[in-house]
């Protein structure tokens, strides 16, 4: 049969023309020979000689180890029969263009130019240029490179004074670059890296004097890793970036012991103390089936997951809050940042996390943006924050919660901004009892801590407990228009120690669960009956605020007794004295005395009550002596009331001894005629003596009045001169 008619030279045809045939050997002797038969060219006047071999089959092994030339190589459509053997050769350059080889034997390699395998070189083995040292750049680009025993490019510790360019890569094995040293960028846009069972890029301790591209192409392509991205120790001078990129961890685990508790099997990412000059960005379309793991780095500028999507699921999670089945909590993290220092912000807007964030000894010198995102670890924790700082705001508007955020022990600069977002299926600890839906135990807020609305239909809610125990909020507290403790929650709010300026509690719906303000301390005071209906009771002991938002006037009673009711509805049946006190100091400070006797006249009725239920056989004579306090003092908080009493006594006594005989006399020394009026103001007055009361001798029914009338005067007059006392002191 015939022979098929060739057009050109196909490098890629396993079975190449006899007429293309090039022993290597004369590809050897001519670069090695004085006489050099025509081979060379210049590209240029004053620049090295080039060796251009272009459309040939070489035959046999192209073995230039030990080699110094000073030329170019130029291999353009050629198809090499074996490895070409560069080993510990120093050359001007190196250059395969659009063609095949079975492999490039590289180690300690030195070129003064660039080494380029590019515009579709396909090479079926091992890239090796181990302990290279390249005074150019390494170009890769459209480069395909399958190894099927080891790694498709081996470059332990090359040394680059130029950049690593390799754009649209497509590497079947292990990108090895550990140690690795470059003058400018490396970038592997639109590449595909593929080792599902390891490393799909080792470049552990790898030194980049520019910038770091995992990113879309110019037509595109983004980014592609099937296996682990590996870059522990790196050093980058400027930005790493992997925008748009899609990566996929290793689907078989490492020979790594799994008894450490913060070793991240499924990671897809990990750049543990790395050192980034620059942003890191995995943004805009980035997406990760596998734990991003950026522990105890310095990021020097921003860390950057807008509209990422990290999901552990495998593609299980709906990120919606209405769905049939609920997955979680997980086993991986999404997000593991232990310990790193980052210079600029975190900008998680509108980004999809489905596992675990954590963010333990996070330091953030700017401020952190998770609005719009999704956070799913149902059942776990959504985000772990012990002792996380920020410098700025940390703004979570419109996010969606599955799992709790812990956050206790951390600083927030300005203001942590929940707005609008809802808060659902919290964590449990390993006893079974559930954790809180937010814990910001002891944390610092530095100006506003915002669980509100974000607007009509918008309201902040949370199926959980809301754990702010002695916190501290530089500002304010505001939970205007949130829906707290929907679900199995036994705690709607516990807010026990916190340190505020101002405290509102405008709630939309009853807090549905116990609220706990205990010990609280604020300066300005706003609520409104809805807090005060809470499902379970309202703890007050040392309760304190300064002022009301809306000062009650002082001649709004309807105000106080509504307030007076709120107590009585949030502490249920249970009596305490302290937020009596503590209404009472409030309203008697902004000059409102009226209305503070009022307060404690319920709140000693309330008393004696307390007492009386508590008493089984004396409960009728407390209630009894209650009633009369009531009514004829206020408690002591009367004395008008008890002025009244008197003249009304007085009247009564003068009225009862004007009608009846005139006593008998009983003391002659003094020389007074009897005068009701008199005799009966000398016993109602316990103190002043007006000699009436030892002159005369009454009997009969006057003596047992009489005797009343004294008693009466000692508790109507100490009374009345307490109220003066009280008077004198606040008018001095």
């Amino acid at each position: 049969m015939a022979e098929p008619v060739r057009i050109g030279f196909d490098p890629q045809d396993p079975d190449p023309p006899e007429s293309a045939r090039l022993l290597a050997a004369e590809v050897v002797k001519r670069l090695t020979d004085d006489d050099r038969g025509g081979v060379l060219r210049r590209r240029r006047p004053n620049t090295n000689p080039v060796v251009r071999i272009a459309d040939k089959h070489l035959v046999g092994q192209l073995d230039l180890r030990g080699v110094e030339s000073p030329y170019l190589l130029e291999f353009v459509r050629c198809r090499f029969a074996e490895p070409p053997d560069l080993r510990q050769a120093r050359l001007a350059g190196v250059e395969f263009s659009a063609c095949w080889l079975p492999g490039l034997l590289g180690r300690n390699l030195s070129s003064d130019n660039d080494i380029r395998l590019i515009d579709d070189t396909v090479v079926c083995g091992t890239v090796e240029l181990t302990d290279a040292d390249v005074r150019g750049s390494l170009l890769l680009t459209g480069c395909s490179i399958t190894s099927d025993d080891g790694a498709a490019l081996h470059a332990d510790r090359l040394n680059l004074a130029g950049a690593l360019l390799a754009a649209k890569l497509e590497a079947d094995g292990e990108v090895r670059i550990p140690g690795v040293r470059t003058g400018g960028d490396v970038s592997f846009a639109g590449a595909l890296l593929s080792n599902p069972t390891g490393f799909a890029l080792n470049a552990a301790g790898l030194n980049v004097g520019g910038r770091l591209h995992l990113t879309i192409d110019t037509a595109g392509i983004p980014f592609r890793a099937i296996g682990q991205v590996f870059l522990p120790n790196a050093k980058v001078e400027s930005d790493l970036s992997l925008r748009g990129a899609n990566l996929a961890p290793r689907s078989e685990p490492t020979d790594l012991a799994l008894d450490d508790p913060f070793f991240d099997q499924n990671a897809a990412l990990v750049a543990d103390r790395c050192r980034i000059g620059g942003n890191v960005n995995l943004d805009r379309d980035f997406v990760s089936t596998g734990t991003i793991r950026v522990v105890n780095a310095a990021i020097g500028g921003s860390l950057r997951f807008t509209k990422a999507v990290i999901d552990l699921s495998q593609d299980q999670e709906p990120f919606a809050e209405q769905v049939a089945a609920l997955p979680g909590p997980y086993p991986d993290r999404a997000v593991h940042l232990d310990g790193t220092d980052i210079r600029g912000g975190i900008d998680a807007r509108d980004a999809r996390f489905a596992g675990q964030v954590r963010l333990v000894d996070v330091t953030v010198q700017g401020s952190v943006l998770l609005d719009g995102s999704v956070l799913s670890n149902r059942g776990g924790d959504a985000v772990e924050g012990r002792r996380f700082s920020s410098g700025g705001n940390l703004n979570a508007r419109d996010v969606l919660f599955f799992g709790s955020v812990l956050l206790p022990g951390s600083s927030i600069g300005a203001n942590l901004d929940l707005r609008g977002s809802r808060m659902l299926k919290p964590g449990s600890f390993p006893d079974g009892t559930t954790k809180p839906l937010l814990d910001l135990r002891a944390a610092r807020v530095g100006r506003d801590l915002i669980c509100a609305a974000a607007g009509k239909g918008k309201p902040f809610s949370a199926a959980g407990e809301l754990r702010l125990r002695r916190a501290e909020i530089g500002r304010m507290a505001n939970f205007d228009g949130a829906q707290l403790g929907f679900g199995a929650t036994r705690i709607a709010l516990n807010a026990f120690g916190v340190r505020t300026q101002e405290l509102h509690l405008l709630v939309d719906i009853p807090p549905q669960g116990r609220v706990d303000l205990r010990s609280l301390h604020c300066a300005t005071l706003a609520d409104n009956a809805v807090f005060w209906q809470s499902t379970g009771r309202v703890e007050l002991e040392d309760f304190r605020y300064d002022a009301l938002a809306e000062p009650i006037e002082l001649t709004d009673d309807a105000a106080v007794a509504n307030r007076l009711a709120w107590l009585r509805h949030a502490m249920r049946s249970t009596y305490r004295p302290g937020p009596y006190d503590q209404l009472a100091a409030m309203l008697r400070a902004s000059g409102n005395e009226e209305h503070a006797a009022n307060v404690m006249v319920e709140k000693q009725r309330l008393r004696y009550l307390a007492l009386a239920e508590g008493s089984r056989f004396l409960g009728p004579g407390v209630r009894l002596w209650s009633w009369l306090q009531r009514v004829t003092v206020g408690y002591g908080y009367r004395p008008a009331r008890a002025l009244a009493w008197l003249i009304a006594f007085l009247v009564l006594g003068t009225t009862w001894y004007g009608v009846k005989p005139a006593p008998l006399i009983a003391n002659t020394d003094d020389q007074i005629h009897w005068n009701p009026l008199l005799f009966t103001l000398d016993l109602l007055v316990p103190i002043v003596d007006f000699g009436h009361k030892n002159k005369w001798a009454v009997a009969g029914a006057s003596q047992w009045i009489s005797a009343l009338l004294i008693a009466l005067g000692w508790v109507l007059a100490t009374t009345v001169a307490a109220g003066l006392t009280r008077m004198l002191r606040r008018t001095t």
